[in-house]
Parts: structure tokens; C-alpha cells; sequence
């Protein structure tokens, strides 16, 4: 299964970068008009009007191979083979190595289902405490 993902992303990022450079080598809508005036844009390899064509088809195809890679990959992330079988299906699950003790100084938490009752002492405030 390793072998698959990597195959699939190596083809994902291989057809980015040439789609990336297909896109920059096109003419833009205005092109034309400048070669209409003698520019010399019009003597190009594939002609006045076959490059538009070629290098359209060529990114079209190209971006179809991005998303099948996209989605592969993301299918191929999402099976339950790939993860460990002694983890949860979330991180939130998953156990913890008591990074979240509390800190120290921290106020406890009340238990469960306590209210508050008016004859429960108040701390007072460090910096009103300060001023008297």
C-alpha cells in the first residue's frame, strides 16, 4: 500500500509542475490581438491558433490526472489499513502521556453537578488584596 501512495504522489506533484508550466506558457486573450499587428507572436511553433489548442487540451488533461491523484490519495489516507489498529478513530481517543496534567497553581475544578451555594467563601481578587 506504501508503494501505491507513494507511485500516486510522485504522478501528483510531476503533473503540478507541468501543469504549472503549461499554464504559464499560454497565450492570454489579449495575445492575439498583438499578433494580428506583426508582433511575430503569430510564426510560433504550433502556429497562430494550434498552440491554443494543444496546450488547452494538454492542461485539461493534466488537471484531470491532479484530481484522480487527489482523490486516490485522499481514499488511500482514509482506509483503516493504514493506521495502527492500537489508536482511536480521532485524535481526541487516542490516550495521552499525561501532557495534560494540569499546571501548577491551577484551581481545581469543581465535581460534577456542584452549585455553588452563597456561604462558599470568595477569594478575593490578587491585586485588591495588594492595595489594602
Amino acid at each position: 500500500m506504501q508503494f501505491w501512495m507513494t507511485l500516486t504522489l510522485a504522478v501528483q506533484i510531476l503533473s503540478a509542475l507541468t501543469m504549472i508550466g503549461l499554464v504559464l506558457i499560454q497565450h492570454g486573450k489579449g495575445a492575439d490581438m498583438g499578433a494580428s499587428f506583426g508582433s511575430g507572436a503569430s510564426g510560433s511553433l504550433f502556429g497562430a491558433t494550434g498552440s491554443a489548442n494543444f496546450l488547452s487540451r494538454s492542461t485539461a488533461a493534466l488537471a484531470t490526472v491532479f484530481f484522480v491523484c487527489t482523490l486516490a490519495l485522499a481514499y488511500m489516507g482514509s482506509t483503516t489499513s493504514t493506521r495502527p489498529a492500537a489508536t482511536g478513530s480521532s485524535v481526541l481517543d487516542r490516550p495521552t502521556d499525561g501532557a495534560s496534567a494540569p499546571a501548577t497553581g491551577a484551581i481545581p475544578a469543581a465535581a460534577p453537578g456542584a452549585i455553588p451555594t452563597p456561604s462558599t467563601p470568595v477569594p478575593a481578587a490578587p491585586e485588591a488584596a495588594a492595595s489594602k
